[in-house]
């Protein structure tokens, strides 16, 4: 009899706790708050041009964790942003005509949408500059819950550095300079920690181009650059990629890429050098720099290693065209976390100082420096900092790093420009 009670007992509880749980969350569901969304970037009246990268913050205090974001320009469809407590989205205004437009955002807690937020911009995509130059610097390091694979913030310090050089020393108009790096955001703890600011707000001048390092926004870059070059008979074009290369370190030799194309690692999935010549087939300049420093990357430059052609031909080498890969097809590339990967430093250097004046092929082409004064004519060119930096990843300091081989492969008649 008395366990029959305490049995009774008991039940009771048990349903009355169940009706109170969901008397609690019926209740908090009739009551369900709208979410709040505002629109960081861009500002109220401000002009824009190029790729623009829109950022804002949403709030809910009933579902927080549920929450989305949708933000439209103008009378166009809703599409999703990335994020959600923090969102960005990215916009090619280059598809825009100049003048006004509005951007509006919403959130949405699987229940409810906020207010519309709405700021006014003003596209302006005019050609500012009577330079034909362009530049793309894309850099996709530290992809999220994978700490050991990650590469710090060096590869956008690198990226910065590049376009500084490029704008002070080569006259390239900052509109035309765009920095993609990783999904638009800078991390603390140089890469390794939480997302601390937007990109655009840590580079100078403002006018630089950015975004995140994902496929699309490559494609919308290139799209826009290659149809700003083809313009002119007087363009230049740099490209510039460091991302992680597809391989696999388990064939030490081969990274097993024998009868693989090269490929690197955008933030948002894998582009195949195949991939990368398609989307370059309609650059028509014959001053075009392109360098791709990542791993097993020499399928880019068309090379395998010791400057032998590769089988599978990625269709980027081109007359007008040097291709710059910091590996050959079969090596690992080296990275330091605060100042960027190795090839690039050395190449960079090489540029800047000065030291790469007069550095010459060599055997396989592998670099040598030069006494001879009449190689050196006070200038260094794009063919004499590779050699230089080929030359020093050889030096007793740095002869654990041989190995890269980093590959060429130049079809502009001459020393290059930059």
């Amino acid at each position: 009899m008395r366990n029959q009670i305490v049995a009774v007992t008991l039940t009771v509880i048990l349903l009355l706790s169940i009706g109170m749980v969901f008397f609690v969350f019926t209740n908090k569901t009739i009551s369900n708050t709208p979410p709040k969304i505002q629109i960081n970037y861009p500002y109220n009246g401000e002009t824009v041009s190029g790729l623009v990268t829109i950022t804002g913050k949403a709030y809910d205090y009933d579902f927080d964790d549920f929450i989305t974001v949708e933000v439209k320009i103008d009378e166009d469809k809703w599409k999703s942003a990335d994020g959600s407590k923090e969102w960005t989205f990215s916009w090619d205004t280059t598809l825009f005509k100049d003048g006004k437009h509005i951007i509006y955002a919403r959130a949405y807690d699987q229940k409810q949408y906020s207010e519309t937020e709405e700021v006014t911009v003003y596209v302006k995509n005019e050609d500012v500059s009577s330079v034909h130059k362009w530049a793309l610097l894309v850099a996709a390091c530290n992809f999220p819950e994978r700490d050991e694979e990650k590469l710090g913030n060096g590869g956008l310090y690198l990226a910065i550095n590049l376009s500084r050089y490029l704008i002070n020393d080569c006259d390239y108009p900052p509109e035309h300079i765009t920095i993609l790096f990783d999904d638009g955001w800078i991390r603390s703890d140089n890469g390794f920690g939480e997302k601390i600011a937007p990109l655009y707000e840590v580079l100078e001048p403002k006018s630089l181009h950015s975004g995140a390092a994902t496929i699309s926004n490559l494609e919308v870059v290139l799209t826009n650059l290659i149809d700003n070059a083809n313009m002119y008979n007087d363009s230049e074009v740099f490209i510039w990629i460091y991302n992680h290369g597809v391989g696999n370190d388990k064939y030490k030799f081969t990274g097993g890429k024998i009868l693989e194309n090269s490929a690197i690692f955008m933030w948002d999935g894998i582009i195949k050098d195949s991939d990368f010549g398609s989307m370059l087939s309609n650059l028509n300049v014959e001053k075009t720099c392109i360098i791709v420093d990542a791993c097993y990357s020499g399928g880019f430059a068309n090379r395998v290693i010791f400057s032998l052609p590769s089988v599978l031909s990625s269709g980027i080498p081109k007359n007008g065209r040097i291709v710059i890969t910091a590996t050959s097809k079969f090596r690992k590339g080296y990275a330091d976390i605060k100042k960027g990967p190795l090839f690039t430093q050395f190449w960079l250097e090489g540029l800047v100082t000065g030291k790469a004046d007069g550095y010459r092929p060599g055997l396989f082409k592998t670099g040598r420096r030069t006494i001879l004064p009449f190689f050196k004519d006070g200038k260094v060119s794009v063919e004499e900092a590779f050699y230089y930096a080929r030359c020093k990843l050889r030096s007793p300091q740095y002869i654990k790093y041989r190995s890269m081989q980093p590959q060429i492969n130049d079809k502009i008649p001459g020393d290059t420009f930059l």
